[in-house]
């Protein structure tokens, strides 16, 4: 038996400069700083957009807890009763509880690793999947405030260093969560910020090695119930959407998780509308040379979360906003809108092929349409518009993605070539760029006399 999830609660980041990501995050991408934990041993920040929440963590230099990567990889159970940490603890001094809600990764570069997820019940998904072999880096543990308890645990997935926390606070009635200050006590998802109205998490993608897409699929359909999700009409059912020519190789297989328990187990937003947030596992395919997902694993150290996309209702604005506010997008070659047929499908969609080219915003028809609506017209017409973020991150490793949808279920399988091109072509540059640098340091301390010769 599975455990099944309620909804998304937050995506964590461990980095190495809490303030420079929180300070991007705030200025660029225009989220809100809403709660904080600082003490002297942690660093949390928690900032929203929407439902879309992410919890930065600075990581500490050398961390005592440590996660085993690989595809596979494993750490030691907990078999310990519960732990809690009341509100007389925060009182006598929070600092030795570390990092809550998640812990700190021993991991090399920064890294976007820990997907949040509302359960019912910890205690008994904790021993649902204890059952089922999975390894818990942190076992349930309580923490209360004023405002209720709240109960949380960290399973390990089987990708890298991805974990998941799942959280139970049906009975809390604090904006966040207990062990945070809240710095913004009076909002709702209902508020929006019109010039750039970012709603929630539309999907998240794991960057994963070769021959790997169905032991993940495996794993989270049996510990949290996923189920195939088909990107494309003409999916094939074992090789997921794959395209292998023209120097791109890539399969992308994706998965949705189900808010109605098939066991019986209530969950507590079942019956509201909450956004559905897919996942998408990336894999390279050898025969067309190395790519962005070989960069990510190679310069990550390890598989994990590639990038994120961002739901918007108006992608155009939301670009520009960020755009003058400092966020650079990869753009795909200026032909893209001239091409043939490109622009016209533009233009029937009722955009303009220059405004989508200020940003680089790709636009992608759902070609399997309603064969009910023989109507012409731009909204009868199913498209998707979107996206990238150069890396955020010092590494080429984890970047964004904008996406507004406007019918279409897909993840811009038409546009997969000039995106992965834009993106290819970025990361190529940056590679000779550092190549360049490399040789000119070589040269500078190859010539001190020899006392620095490389």
């Amino acid at each position: 038996m599975a455990v099944f999830l309620s909804r998304l609660h937050h995506v964590s980041l461990h980095v190495s400069n809490a303030e420079k990501i929180a300070n991007d995050l705030v200025s660029k991408f225009k989220f809100d700083l809403f709660a904080a934990r600082l003490t002297d041993k942690s660093k949390q920040f928690a900032f929203r957009k929407g439902a879309a929440v992410f919890v930065v963590n600075e990581r500490p230099s050398k961390s005592r807890v440590g996660l085993n990567e690989g595809i596979l990889g494993s750490t030691d159970r907990y078999s310990i009763d519960p732990q809690r940490a009341d509100l007389e603890k925060y009182k006598q001094g929070n600092n030795s509880l570390g990092c809550l809600y998640d812990l700190s990764p021993l991991h090399p570069v920064d890294t976007v690793n820990n997907v949040c997820f509302e359960v019912e019940d910890v205690q008994r998904s904790f021993k649902v999947l204890r059952d089922l072999g999975c390894n818990f880096l942190v076992p349930p543990t309580t923490v209360e405030d004023v405002n209720g308890p709240v109960t949380y645990s960290v399973v390990k997935s089987i990708v890298g260093n991805v974990c998941h926390t799942l959280i139970e606070k049906t009975n809390y009635e604090g904006v966040f969560l207990p062990g945070f200050d809240v710095i913004e006590k009076h909002w709702s998802l209902e508020e929006e910020d019109m010039s750039c109205p970012v709603t929630h998490f539309d999907h998240i993608t794991y960057a994963c090695p070769r021959k790997t897409t169905h032991q993940v699929m495996g794993w989270y359909e049996k510990v949290f119930g996923f189920q195939r999700f088909f990107i494309d009409s003409n999916e094939d059912v074992d090789e997921g959407f794959v395209i292998n020519q023209e120097g791109i190789g890539l399969r992308l297989t994706a998965m949705e998780y189900w808010k109605c328990s098939k066991a019986g187990i209530a969950l507590p937003f079942a019956s509201k509308k909450e956004p559905d947030c897919k996942f998408v596992i990336a894999e390279s395919l050898p025969e067309q040379g190395r790519n962005q997902v070989d960069t990510f694993l190679e310069q990550h150290r390890a598989p994990g979360i590639q990038h994120i996309g961002l739901y918007t209702k108006n992608i155009v604005s939301t670009a520009h906003t960020m755009a003058e506010a400092g966020v650079q997008f990869s753009s795909p070659p200026p032909a893209y809108y001239t091409q043939l047929g490109k622009q016209q499908e533009i233009e029937e969609a009722g955009h303009s092929p220059q405004m989508l080219a200020q940003h680089g915003i790709l636009l992608d028809t759902d070609l399997h349409q309603d064969p009910l609506s023989h109507r012409a017209s731009s909204e009868s017409k199913r498209h998707l518009l979107q996206v990238f973020t150069k890396p955020i991150f010092a590494e080429n490793t984890f970047f964004l993605e904008l996406i507004e949808r406007r019918g279409a279920t897909g993840f811009g399988e038409g546009n997969i070539k000039a995106l992965w091109r834009s993106v290819q072509a970025y990361m190529e540059n940056e590679r000779k760029i550092q190549s360049g640098l490399d040789r000119g340091v070589k040269h500078i301390l190859g010539g001190a006399g020899g006392v620095f010769n490389l």
